[in-house]
């Protein structure tokens, strides 16, 4: 019995042994194995691994990128503004034994980081004037600064074992107090700009309207001077032709004739019938009976 249960218990204490001379590390992680807060082994690769039990210790750190939302933080521009910049970091681990050394966890790491950041973002906004980083050009010249940015804080986070992807901006702006004042100029640099449109516009609709009125004055005078060349010659033409129809004394006495009846016949169209002749006239002699 006793020697059953001295058994069981090196069976026990084997398995403890076993258990804990043993680790896996995944695809996706960096393995320390610390002796004495010391590291005495990195490795990357997946798979089963082998360490002293109970001397040693395993500390993990991911090989994947990470995200980290720096909170916002004021700087100043070489034309003393202040500005907020609110940004982000992508970073990933490149070297976990200095790392480990260096820093020891991922919340250090992110302090660091800000740190280095921030002061990366001062130095290199104190060198700029507000204009050059608040304007209308191409996106493109920005990105150049932001690069920089973060190829400047890659070098400096090296010493940590840390590779810097990116640094992105989110967002660059005036702080609070700033926001009103330069909003009223924008506004206002947008309003005279507006005018200026609209009365620029105006002078060239002034410009055509005035060129159409010229254009029209001078088709309806050119209408109006053909109008009354063709008026003159019909009316030349009709002479002509009462001329050649009224040829002889005898016609042309018909013709004055039959132009005072006409007249006759005009002034008798309204109420009043009274007529004033006079009596040497032959419209009267004629209306008078006499022969």
């Amino acid at each position: 019995m006793k020697k059953s249960g001295i058994f069981l218990i090196i069976l026990l204490l084997a398995a403890v042994i076993a258990v804990n001379s043993m680790f896996t590390v995944r695809e996706n992680q960096y393995a320390c194995t610390v002796r004495f807060s010391k590291i005495i082994e990195t490795t990357d690769q997946a798979g089963l691994h082998f360490k002293i039990p109970f001397l040693d210790n395993v500390k993990y750190f991911t090989k994947a990128t990470q995200f980290y939302d720096i909170p916002p933080s004021e700087v100043l521009t070489s034309d003393k503004q202040n500005m907020t910049v609110d940004c982000y970091i992508l970073w990933s681990i490149s070297d976990p034994k200095l790392f480990y050394q260096t820093l020891g966890s991922t919340g250090v790491a992110e302090q660091r980081l800000d740190a280095l950041t921030y002061n990366e973002l001062k130095t290199v906004m104190g060198t700029l004037a507000q204009s050059d980083i608040i304007n209308m050009n191409d996106g493109a010249e920005r990105n150049q600064i932001y690069e920089g940015i973060a190829a400047d804080v890659d070098d400096l986070a090296k010493t940590y074992g840390i590779h810097v992807e990116d640094v992105k901006i989110k967002q660059f702006d005036l702080p609070e107090s700033n926001l009103n004042a330069v909003y009223s100029r924008m506004i206002s640099e947008r309003n005279q700009m507006a005018e200026k449109y609209t009365a620029d516009g105006n002078y060239e609709a002034s410009i055509i309207r005035n060129d159409v009125d010229k254009q029209v004055r001078i088709i309806v005078s050119n209408a109006e001077a053909e109008a009354a060349k063709l008026v003159a010659e019909g009316e030349a033409e009709y002479m002509r032709m009462l001329a050649a129809a009224y040829d002889s004394q005898d016609k042309q006495d018909f013709y004055e004739f039959r132009l005072a009846l006409e007249a006759l016949k005009n002034s008798l169209n309204g109420d009043e019938k009274t007529v004033i002749l006079d009596g040497s006239s032959e419209l009267a002699q004629i209306l008078m009976g006499a022969e």
